[in-house]
């Protein structure tokens, strides 16, 4: 893979790396009591349910209906890799990152710190969008093409982009596209597909960077859908922790679960506070217009229950990037009556 040479982008990837290094270590590593809650978000309207909760304090909301009062500490990350590295390491107690992500820690943390999912953050399609003409489908990607996504090889659109080389080119060359992406944020890669100035040429988004892209680059273009090569609306984006964590902390859970569940309605009958709620919370650079546009999408679904999940594990399976085969996707979600109605 090539060297990226885009100066101006890197120092913003390393300004958000050590903002999130900061923020994690002015967080005591020991195990704490119930009430306290430590939580990794990313970038982009998928972490919406996470933004309405914590711009209207729903997860204290909550936990004082369970009789505990909550302390809830936000951090910032970027990737599956530093996300899953800050949840072993103690530094966070919820992870917030793709199903590509999960399945990797659940399936290396399996009889150990056994790290399940607790909750999705809903279904929406992802786009890989491309400027570059020549590029139509997957198919035409060459050398000198670059694909951005939050991390090489680990997160949920790199392992998209597998599912969709193996469907392309057979199981066995589901790796063939990895050596064109690189690791970059959404804000940094959508930056530069917008702006057409980087080798950056391609970008696996998320909303809202890909409408974004999509209005603020005439060359432009989707050229796949991550729910074409899921087959049809899928959960990608998720929460997961440490059973340990879990069943320490029931009171705090379950706080965690209602208000996420809460948000979601939210977000469903009053869209309008939703975007406000998102803008307050991230101070996103975005219009409101566009940003209402895609809260309301009908195919952007907030949801606490994962959807269509089990297809891609079982593909990660099948290509030899998880050692262990789930039997359901209640083998990597913990239960709970929210996620009753999941798969």
């Amino acid at each position: 893979m090539m060297r990226s040479t885009l100066p101006r982008l890197s120092l913003t990837k390393f300004a958000v790396t050590l903002a999130s290094s900061a923020a994690i270590a002015a967080v005591p590593l020991c195990a704490h009591a119930e009430g306290q809650l430590r939580i990794a978000q990313q970038f982009g309207v998928v972490y919406m349910l996470l933004n309405v909760a914590q711009d209207q304090k729903l997860i204290e909301k909550h936990g004082k209906q369970q009789g505990v009062p909550i302390k809830v500490d936000w951090v910032q990350l970027s990737g599956g890799n530093a996300v899953n590295d800050a949840l072993l390491s103690g530094s966070i107690d919820v992870a917030g990152a793709g199903v590509g992500p999960l399945l990797t820690i659940w399936d290396r943390t399996r009889g150990r710190q056994n790290v399940r999912g607790v909750a999705s953050l809903g279904n929406f399609p992802y786009y890989l969008i491309s400027t570059n003409p020549k590029v139509r489908t997957i198919a035409d990607f060459g050398d000198k093409d670059r694909i951005a996504l939050p991390a090489v090889t680990v997160s949920v659109q790199a392992r998209i982009l597998q599912m969709a080389a193996a469907k392309q080119w057979g199981t066995g060359q589901f790796a063939r596209l990895d050596r064109l992406t690189q690791t970059l944020p959404h804000p940094d890669a959508s930056a530069a597909i917008i702006a057409g100035k980087t080798e950056i040429n391609a970008h696996f988004a998320t909303p809202p960077y890909q409408e974004q892209e999509l209005a603020g680059n005439p060359n432009a273009h989707i050229v796949l859908d991550s729910y074409d090569v899921q087959g049809g609306p899928a959960s990608s984006t998720v929460l997961y922790a440490t059973e340990k964590y879990v069943k320490e902390n029931p009171k705090t859970y379950r706080a965690f679960i209602d208000a996420l569940a809460e948000a979601a309605q939210l977000i469903k009958t009053d869209p309008e506070l939703a975007a406000d709620a998102y803008l307050r919370v991230t101070k996103g650079k975005i219009d409101r217009a566009l940003l209402l546009k895609v809260i309301k999408d009908p195919q952007n679904q907030f949801k606490v229950a994962p959807q269509n999940t089990l297809g891609l594990a079982t593909f990660l399976n099948a290509a030899g990037a998880i050692k262990n085969k789930p039997a359901s996707w209640r083998d990597y979600f913990f239960e709970h009556p929210a996620l009753a109605s999941g798969s």
